[in-house]
């Protein structure tokens, strides 16, 4: 990662910003993209007192002008771009049934709320950030997936529906960009399976930190019996980036201790 430049959407968030510190510790120079400047700047303090620097922009990826706004920033500083990691993302409590609800229940409105989010908060800054790739004809997308798209899970129907979207979107771009513009800019995707993060965690955890029974569900249907740690993402992040992984595209990885592997049985 030596020299690249890294951008980073949803890089102020938990997995974000681990993502973050794994490409500034191997030598990137990374840039964080995110809604929220209070949240980035304070991530941007945090590395600093690491030793890395990170850059922050502020970006909402739902907004053509936005996304282009940064892009032109990122090239305004380091000069082009070698990686673009999509990692902005999320659930609605709207778009999420509950178990006294029923899909009847739902506003649509929520659910494609959840799908912009998701599906087109990866498309645009795919397209923004591709064609600068195109430009050099070279560069490397990482989408981040979820165990959701391969094995819905019950109530998240917005978030599993797009999720499943965003894998289909990652391998019809591989082959469109490697096609049209070589084989050198690539596309692929990491479906982490379960990490406490933000959005999650009072899903997973109750106050006292004890499992809920929803997360117990998810630690029986693990065979490793835990939840993943962000850093345990950033080797498969910096494998799908490294150029010695040149012939690797149009794949989906999942990092999920062994959740997508097991019947239950």
């Amino acid at each position: 990662m030596k020299d690249k430049v890294a951008v980073i959407t949803g890089g102020n968030g938990t997995l974000g910003s681990a993502f973050a510190k794994g490409f500034a510790e191997a030598g990137a120079t990374v840039f964080i993209l995110g809604r929220n400047a209070e949240k980035s700047a304070a991530r941007v303090a945090e590395f600093k007192e690491l030793g890395l620097t990170i850059h922050a922009i502020t970006c909402d990826v739902l907004k053509e002008d936005s996304v282009n706004k940064a892009a032109e920033q990122v090239i305004a500083k380091a000069g082009h771009v070698d990686v673009l990691v999509n990692g902005a993302g999320g659930n609605r409590s709207g778009a999420t049934i509950m178990p006294e609800q029923t899909i009847f229940d739902m506003p649509i409105d929520e659910f494609r709320k959840v799908n912009d989010l998701n599906l087109a908060g990866t498309v645009l800054p795919s397209v923004v950030f591709a064609r600068l790739m195109a430009e050099r004809g070279q560069g490397c997308i990482v989408n981040i997936s979820s165990m959701a798209a391969q094995l819905p899970l019950t109530r998240v129907v917005g978030y599993s529906a797009s999720k499943a979207a965003v894998d289909n979107f990652t391998r019809w771009l591989a082959v469109e960009l490697a096609v049209k513009y070589g084989g050198g800019i690539r596309v692929n995707a990491i479906a982490p399976g379960f990490f406490i993060a933000e959005q999650n965690r009072s899903l997973l955890l109750k106050e006292d930190n004890t499992l809920t029974d929803r997360g117990n569900t998810i630690i029986n249907q693990t065979p490793m019996r835990r939840f993943g740690e962000p850093d345990e993402l950033i080797s498969t992040l910096l494998w799908l980036c490294d150029d010695r992984s040149a012939f690797v595209t149009g794949i989906v990885v999942p990092v999920d201790g062994g959740f997508s592997a097991f019947s239950g049985v």
